[in-house]
C-alpha cells in the first residue's frame, strides 16, 4: 500500500459519499485471493494447450472432450472457494446505493452472486451455466458434476455458456454495461489490468460520458491507472472493506 493510503482513502470515501450511481468493474485478481486461478498461466499454456484450443469456437469444434474437460475442471476447482472480503464490501456497497448500484464482471466463477450482489453482470459468462449448440437453450446447472460431453434434452451437444475468443459479448448484458458505465459518478475498478477488451473500454467510457471519479483498487498500476483520480493499490481483499468502513463514518 501507498505511503498516502489513508488520503487516498479518504479522497475515494468523499467521492462515494456525494456519489448518486456506482459503477464496479472487477477482474480476475477479485476471485485470485479466494483461491481462484487467473484464466491463463504464467506460460500461457492450461496443461500444455494452448488457451485457444480450450476457449475458443475452434477448439470446441476440433475437440470438445479437451474443452470440456478444462470446463468440468474449472468448475470443480469453483466448488472449493469462497468470496472474500472483498465480494462482501462490494454487497455492502451495494446495500447503501440500492438500484443506483451495478457490479460489471469479467469473472465467470460467480463469487459476486454468492457473496450477495443483486445487480451483476456477468460479461463474460458463467461456469454455473451450460447453452445448447442447437437450440440455443441456456440452463443453470450449478456446479454439479456433468458428464464429460453433457447433452442437451433435444440431443445436441452442450457448450459452456462461457465468451470464448473470437465471441462477442451477449448484446442486452453489454449495453447494460455500457450504460451503468456512461451514468455512474464513480466508477470502481477492482483487480483487473484493465488490458482485455471491450471490457475495459466501461472506464473511459464513465469518464467520457459523465467525467466519472474513477477509483482503482489493484496490487500495482495498470492501463486503469491512466484513468484513475484515487489509486488504492493492495490486495481487494483488504482494501475494500476499509473503503466501506470509511465511508460508513459519519461525515
Amino acid at each position: 500500500m501507498t505511503d498516502d493510503f489513508d488520503g487516498e482513502l479518504k479522497r475515494a470515501a468523499d467521492a462515494l459519499r456525494a456519489a448518486s450511481r456506482v459503477c464496479v468493474l472487477t477482474g480476475a485478481g477479485v476471485s485470485a485471493e479466494s483461491g481462484v486461478p487467473t484464466f491463463r498461466a504464467s506460460d500461457g499454456l492450461w496443461e500444455g494447450h494452448r488457451i485457444e484450443d480450450v476457449a475458443s469456437p475452434m477448439g470446441f469444434e476440433r475437440d470438445p472432450r479437451l474443452v470440456w474437460n478444462f470446463y468440468n475442471a474449472r468448475r470443480a476447482n469453483v466448488r472449493t472457494v469462497r468470496p472474500n472480503p472483498g465480494h462482501h464490501a462490494l454487497v455492502r456497497l451495494e446495500d447503501r446505493y440500492g438500484t443506483r448500484f451495478t457490479l460489471v464482471t469479467q469473472n465467470v466463477d460467480g463469487l459476486h452472486r454468492v457473496a450477495g450482489t443483486k445487480s451483476l453482470l456477468e460479461i463474460h459468462g458463467s461456469l454455473y451455466r451450460t447453452r445448447c449448440t442447437y437450440c440455443g437453450e441456456v440452463l443453470d446447472r450449478g456446479l454439479d458434476a456433468l458428464p464429460a460431453i453433457p447433452h442437451c434434452h433435444c440431443g445436441a451437444m452442450l457448450r459452456p455458456d462461457i465468451v470464448w475468443f473470437n465471441e462477442n459479448l451477449p448484446p442486452d448484458v453489454w449495453d447494460a454495461a455500457q450504460i451503468a458505465a456512461s451514468e455512474c459518478d464513480v466508477m470502481l475498478v477492482v483487480g483487473t489490468s484493465a488490458v482485455v477488451h471491450p471490457a475495459a473500454s466501461l472506464i473511459p467510457i464513465a469518464k467520457r460520458t459523465n467525467d466519472a471519479t474513477v477509483v482503482e483498487v489493484n496490487m500495482t498500476r495498470t492501463e486503469a491507472s491512466h484513468y484513475a483520480d484515487v489509486g488504492l493499490y493492495g490486495p481487494a481483499g483488504e482494501v475494500l472493506p476499509k473503503l466501506v468502513a470509511e465511508l460508513e463514518r459519519t461525515a
